[in-house]
């Protein structure tokens, strides 16, 4: 099922940041209803989480979207990447943490009654958007749900988010996340 056509889907848009989410959230909220889901047990430290994820709450509260927090599971995520971990930048490990984080927020999304879900990761001009619509898909027939394939990179998507990111004072971060991506 293609958000594009569905113009009153009940959608959950797995969202990893406040910058991301800035042309996301709209581009989302034009199509159906947004349910905002902060599935990201990969980031560390905590307080980088806490940061992250307050900043997008408030942007959610400031727009009238509902903001959804999913468990955050360090240990589970590094038992999804386990073996993975000298794996460079863009290789396997990253499709496992792609896979964990959509897997979560699909299940969630089936188990709360929404009709599809979709993710803001495709936006980052460092992330492998064929991959990322690959994954979202087998992973939205094994839970039998829609999957909203949108590269949020198109539409100047990347360029908006850092016009919206500095009107609304965001905090860039400067890496991916996880501890590994610390190190460049």
């Amino acid at each position: 099922m293609s958000v594009e056509t569905s113009s009153h889907a009940e959608i959950v848009l797995h969202s990893c940041c406040a910058p991301c989410s800035g042309p996301a959230i709209p581009r989302v909220q034009s199509l159906g209803h947004v349910t905002v889901f902060f599935s990201n047990s990969n980031i560390y430290p905590v307080a980088e989480y806490v940061r992250r994820r307050d900043e997008l709450a408030s942007y959610c509260a400031r727009r009238g979207v509902l903001f959804v927090e999913d468990v955050y599971d360090p240990d589970g995520w590094m038992d999804a990447v386990k073996g993975l971990e000298t794996e460079p930048e863009k290789g396997r490990r990253c499709a496992a943490c792609f896979r964990y984080r959509l897997g979560r927020s699909a299940a969630w999304a089936k188990a709360n009654g929404r009709d599809l879900y979709t993710t803001t990761l495709t936006l980052s001009p460092h992330k492998d958007s064929a991959l990322l619509l690959t994954l979202g898909n087998e992973i939205a027939a094994e839970v039998g749900l829609g999957f909203g394939e949108i590269d949020f990179k198109k539409q100047d998507g990347f360029r908006k988010s850092l016009v919206i990111s500095r009107e609304e004072g965001f905090y860039r971060q400067n890496y991916c996340g996880c501890r590994f991506s610390m190190r460049g």
